[in-house]
């Protein structure tokens, strides 16, 4: 069995690219034949990237960004090349490019089409894309979302709910370092430290957040860590209602750094307000160093499918910064409800959300796939 995935970036940054290659990763070390095709960004020279044995990462060049999407004619190219060489093609959507480079490769093989979000804000790509997502959508022999929510309720995707499947995200369990958690707990010593992580950008809905610290107890510490064109604005928001002392902006914390901040929290909140966030892998990132977990309702998205009310945290309604603050107390101020909710997100990581029950999903639909 050999397969290949083709999607985004290298180098590994977001959610869409970061689920690609822990698959091919973790099929090719079962020594499953497994690759990865993919456009460049940050000046990447691109190249043959080989994993192990079984497993390399095919990195093209970017020629041109247009609209969020790289455009790399070389992966047409190369696809042409080497589709023949793969029983199956895993297509991870949106990423027109690389859709582009599928219905021009001229392969015949079955095609597994990952949806891991509608296309919401490009709404001038999304005309001109439609027709050749169409044609994928028809094309594809299975669809695949990250949780049924967000496959069932896409609007593109109701007629063809005969073919539609779920592979749920996974990812290995944080690992700290013990030394540099207790810097950071030290740092906030005293205080209950509530975490959230991601880009500073309006659908995070960080200002619905940050207006909830108004309603914390002074040993209540909100950091937030991340980057993006919000920053200022989130400053000047903190400055307006005197939260100084309740709320950091920590900016860019580097990757080897993230599980200590994890690891250190003693809750995580995701007050994201936009279907745009279809999973936030941050959440099981969390849950899996036993975090219970306050995310937000988003009609049609799947992060309360991730995140259970009652079970691994407690959901609110978006947009709600006193319902978030009041969630936030309630686990926090209440240390039997602390100790079940903790214990449901690590028991709901382990049974749910691990990179091996990932990739044993995903080699169950390859085989079922190739036995029609």
């Amino acid at each position: 069995m050999k397969i290949l995935q083709i999607g985004k970036f290298y180098p590994i940054r977001g959610g869409v690219e970061k689920v690609m290659y822990d698959l091919t990763k973790g099929l090719s070390e079962q020594g499953i034949q497994c690759d990865m095709l993919c456009a460049t960004t940050e000046n990447h020279p691109g190249g043959t990237i080989v994993l192990n044995e079984y497993g390399r990462v095919l990195a093209v060049v970017t020629k041109l960004k247009f609209a969020a999407t790289m455009i790399a004619p070389q992966m047409i190219f190369r696809l042409r090349k080497i589709a023949k060489l793969y029983d199956i093609i895993h297509i991870h959507h949106p990423d027109p490019m690389a859709a582009l480079a599928l219905y021009l490769s001229g392969y015949r093989g079955k095609v597994v089409l990952h949806w891991h979000s509608d296309i919401l804000k490009q709404k001038t790509l999304l005309k001109v894309y439609k027709p050749l997502q169409n044609w994928l959508i028809h094309r594809a022999d299975k669809i695949v979302g990250t949780t049924p929510v967000y496959v069932k309720e896409s609007a593109f995707l109701q007629q063809v709910q005969h073919k539609v499947d779920y592979i749920p995200i996974g990812v290995e369990k944080i690992l700290s370092q013990q030394s540099r958690v207790e810097q950071i707990k030290n740092k906030y010593a005293g205080k209950k430290i509530i975490f959230s992580l991601g880009r500073l950008v309006d659908y995070k809905g960080y200002a619905y957040l940050l207006k909830a610290a108004k309603y914390f107890p002074p040993n209540y510490q909100l950091i937030i860590g991340g980057m993006g064109p919000l920053r200022q604005e989130l400053e000047a928001l903190i400055a307006t209602h005197h939260l100084q002392e309740k709320v950091e902006l920590l900016g860019y914390v580097a990757d080897e750094d993230v599980p200590n901040y994890f690891a250190a929290c003693d809750l995580f909140c995701l007050s994201s307000i936009v279907k745009t966030e279809a999973f936030a892998i941050v959440q099981i990132e969390a849950m899996s160093c036993g975090n219970p977990v306050v995310s937000t309702h988003i009609p049609g998205s799947g992060v309360s499918w991730v995140n259970r009310d009652q079970i691994s945290g407690l959901i609110v309604p978006i947009e709600d910064s006193e319902a978030m603050a009041k969630a936030i107390r309630e686990i926090l101020d209440n240390p039997s409800l602390y100790i079940q909710l903790a214990d449901g997100a690590l028991d709901r990581y382990k049974t749910n959300f691990t990179r091996d029950r990932m990739i044993e999903i995903c080699t169950t639909l390859y085989h079922k796939l190739l036995a029609n």
